[in-house]
């Protein structure tokens, strides 16, 4: 994956820790197919009341840090009363950054209106 050690850090290729074995993620994975999706909107009560209890569930966004995931990158969840639907991918890659070089085009500031809105 591609995230930054901390805020206002560059980003970096990052290996994600495996799953936590009480994870939503784990559980996913465990169904042993690569990619697939699961519509909980109308699902059955098998899979809605499984899908229903609390689970560890990962976030990981601009910044990983697997020193402290539990801490940091795991919550508790009830996956079907969150989402209509999830999709899983198994594996896949880490995205590659653009160019951070070639700096944007200067955008012409806006007039301070706070707080009057005018």
């Amino acid at each position: 994956m591609t995230a930054a050690d901390d805020w206002d850090l560059p980003p970096r290729t990052l290996q994600v820790v495996p799953s936590r074995d009480d994870s939503v993620e784990r559980l996913l994975h465990d169904a042993g197919a690569e990619r697939y999706a699961l519509v909980l909107r109308g699902a059955g009560d098998a899979l809605r009341e499984a899908l229903a209890r609390p689970m560890l569930e990962r976030a990981i966004g601009v910044v990983y840090r697997p020193d402290t995931e539990r801490w940091s990158h795991y919550f508790r969840a009830r996956l079907a009363n969150q989402f209509d639907a999830v999709v899983h991918l198994d594996t896949t890659t880490a995205l590659r950054p653009l160019d951070l070089a070639v700096a944007p085009e200067p955008v012409e500031a806006e007039a301070e209106t706070y707080p009057s809105g005018l």
